[in-house]
């Protein structure tokens, strides 16, 4: 089983979509939190579920989407994955100091 690690650019990205969204709903906020949380479970024992990056067309950088949010990851080897950054589709990846060209 492959061992998910959040680094501190997604949870800060989780807690600032959380923030925003709580401004009309607190509740989905935290609907919504929790889905990025329990959204990555399947890398556990899928770790290239996700499709490529197709900004970077790297094999190890790979995103699940949810809703409106590309949950970017990076397989670091076998045994890990980390979750880089969650980001809006809207948005232009290259925007994002975490990936940003």
């Amino acid at each position: 089983m492959v061992e998910i690690r959040w680094t501190d650019q997604a949870i800060e990205d989780i807690e600032n979509i959380a923030q925003f969204i709580a401004q009309d709903s607190p509740r989905y906020a935290k609907i919504q939190a929790q889905r990025f949380f329990t959204g990555v479970d399947i890398l556990k024992t899928q770790p290239k579920l996700g499709r490529m990056v197709p900004e970077i067309e790297e094999d190890q950088l790979r995103e699940l989407i949810q809703g409106n949010y590309r949950i970017i990851y990076k397989i670091v080897n076998a045994n890990l994955v980390d979750i880089l950054t969650i980001h809006h589709s809207r948005r232009l990846l290259r925007n994002n100091p975490t990936i940003g060209e």
